[in-house]
């Protein structure tokens, strides 16, 4: 806020410095950008915009607006407010620059706003379970519990059709809940209840942790995505369109797009009989290496070699298309504050990677007992610190013990549902991530066990 503030002073102080300086006119808000240095933007903490992840701020607008700041040479300042009402207040009175939070192009903004290129459509969809009725119309599921959120592009598609097409209605019946698509989706999939409505975006997130939910049909034509402006000054508009045209030709648009909304495989377990195959032909070439890393942090090497295999299946030339790479498949940001010079090099990532993970495992309470530190560490050391702590604030807040993982794990899918999230302090994170991830290196784990008896555990899976 302190910055927010100091930043609107400096706002005032360029520009009463352009406007002496040129006497004619007051400056543009591309020239105040430039002047400033810094791209000030307007968002939403929500998984389609902006959110706090394992190792800072993560989102598809902020990887666009990122890019965008980065090709004007300026410095990016993101703020969120928590409405679409507060983001149209804010750019209409030029206290953000853009507002970038997944906003659909729509006259309800009025005339103090504008919109730039698109750079997405999305549909509204009919979403259903796998092995249910697939409906192909809206007359199909009459009398069935089909739920929305309330005050959703979804909510308003439906009330537009009542009163432009009523033919197509019926006599449907729905119910408007104060809840976002993600909890209507996992209610979905979990069979609570009997339909929903998502947009494409909010499908392909929720088909990430549920993976029987299903499209039955389109309910209305695509919709296109895009940034706010000023409708007083087309100077920024302009560099954004620029922008938007190059990053959908060289392909850094479809990369974001993919990145948060492409169908994610990175947690699916590898078979039984598959593992096996990888512990005999794999695992010799970096035993040794897991071993010296274990040693030094004072874990069981089993523990570090199913962590890896997790994360690259033991393939020291693993790469993502989200950038991290190698046989930990570390990010750049983690290589270099574990000292890793060369990713790829498999030496270097298992010493970097374990030396990560014992950060992440210092930083549980030291009470808690074993084996559930162990797995509160691994939570974190995928879905960050921070967000980990939410989830035991919410186990808390639920009766539940915050220091037991099967009940942290209960509770963690809840930080990607808003009336959730929306009550932490760190806001959204994809939390059915760090469950599949600890389930997945929990079995891995027990198979090398089992199948690599010659050095004895340390007494942190004894009680398992």
């Amino acid at each position: 806020m302190h910055k927010h503030l100091s930043t609107l002073k400096a706002l005032i102080a360029v520009s009463s410095y352009l406007l002496l300086a040129t006497c004619q006119r007051v400056p543009s808000t591309l020239e105040q950008v430039l002047a400033l240095k810094e791209l000030r933007v307007v968002t939403r903490n929500s998984p389609t915009a902006y959110y706090l992840g394992a190792e800072g701020p993560e989102g598809p607008e902020y990887e666009m607006a990122s890019a965008f700041a980065a090709e004007l040479g300026v410095a990016l300042y993101v703020y969120t407010v928590p409405t679409f009402a507060e983001l149209r207040r804010q750019i209409a009175s030029g206290r953000a620059h853009v507002a970038a939070a997944g906003l659909s192009t729509s006259n309800a903004w009025g005339r103090a706003v504008m919109f730039g290129p698109a750079y997405q459509q999305v549909r509204q969809h009919l979403i259903y379970t796998q092995g249910g009725h697939k409906p192909r119309s809206l007359d199909e599921i009459n009398g069935q519990d089909l739920q929305v959120a309330a005050g959703s592009a979804q909510a308003e598609a439906l009330q537009r059709m009542r009163v432009g097409k009523p033919e197509r209605m019926g006599d449907l019946v729905w119910t408007e809940r104060r809840s976002d698509a993600l909890e209507l989706l996992a209610e979905l999939a979990e069979g609570q209840i009997d339909y929903t409505l998502a947009d494409s975006t909010e499908f392909a997130l929720g088909r990430n942790a549920h993976p029987n939910i299903r499209v039955a049909f389109d309910l209305v034509p695509g919709e296109s995505l895009a940034w706010a402006f000023n409708a007083r000054d087309r100077s920024l508009l302009g560099s954004a369109g620029k922008f938007f045209e190059r990053i959908a030709t060289d392909g850094t648009r479809a990369a974001i797009m993919a990145r948060y909304y492409g169908q994610s495989e990175r947690f699916q377990r590898v078979g039984a009989r598959n593992f096996i195959r990888h512990v005999g032909t794999r695992l010799p070439r970096y035993r040794n290496w897991f071993e010296e890393a274990a040693a030094i942090i004072g874990e069981d090497w089993r523990l570090l070699a199913a962590l890896g295999y997790q994360e690259s299946h033991w393939d020291p030339r693993a790469v993502s298309y989200t950038g991290v790479r190698g046989l930990m498949m570390l990010t750049e940001r983690t290589a270099r504050q574990m000292e890793v010079e060369d990713r790829d090099d498999p030496y270097q990532s298992i010493m970097g990677g374990a030396r990560y993970y014992a950060n992440v495992r210092d930083k549980i309470p030291e009470r808690i007992p074993e084996p559930d530190r162990t797995w509160l560490a691994l939570a974190a050391y995928n879905v960050g610190y921070g967000h980990l702590e939410d989830a035991r604030v919410l186990t808390q807040a639920a009766g539940r013990d915050p220091d037991s993982w099967q009940d942290i794990r209960e509770h963690l899918p809840l930080l990607a549902q808003e009336q959730w999230y929306s009550k932490t302090r760190r806001g959204y994170a994809r939390g059915w991530e760090p469950v599949r991830f600890v389930d997945n290196i929990r079995n891995y784990l027990d198979i090398l066990e089992w199948l690599a008896t010659d050095s004895t555990p340390p007494p942190l899976n004894a009680s398992r």
